[in-house]
């Protein structure tokens, strides 16, 4: 499910390092290091919150303010953010898979001390991320 929702980033002040962020649809905050973090952080913090939604089975609300108030030195912007996309990203449950290897292979590999599930999710990732 995807939604769309307005963000408030506030610039650092008085020797503060971090701008803020607020989503005023869901009265959510974060902070970032520049515009560019801010913006990743604020995708992250309403993902993370609205799938928490999700498995305590509450309805996540739609953004409805487009254009919040804010003061002259802060930038309203829009963000989007895929729930189910963020979800299976996201996911870190472990799963069990069998393989089959030559003998000699993970006589070898054990050997050597390889982490065989190590091996297997970095060669993967480096197949799905490309």
């Amino acid at each position: 499910m995807k939604s769309i929702y307005a963000i408030i980033i506030t610039p650092p002040e008085n020797g503060e390092k971090y701008f803020s962020v607020h989503v005023p649809d869901l009265d959510l905050y974060t902070q970032g290091k520049d515009i560019e973090d801010c913006i990743a952080m604020a995708k992250d913090c309403i993902g993370i919150w609205g799938i928490s939604e999700e498995d305590a089975r509450r309805e996540i609300p739609k953004g409805v303010t487009m254009k919040p108030e804010a003061a002259e030195n802060e930038i309203v912007t829009l963000v989007e953010v895929d729930f189910t996309t963020y979800r299976e990203k996201n996911e870190n449950r472990s799963i069990r898979k069998n393989c089959t290897i030559p003998a000699w292979l993970d006589k070898k590999a054990t050997a050597q001390g390889i982490n065989f599930s190590a091996v297997l999710q970095d060669a993967l990732r480096a197949i799905v991320d490309n």
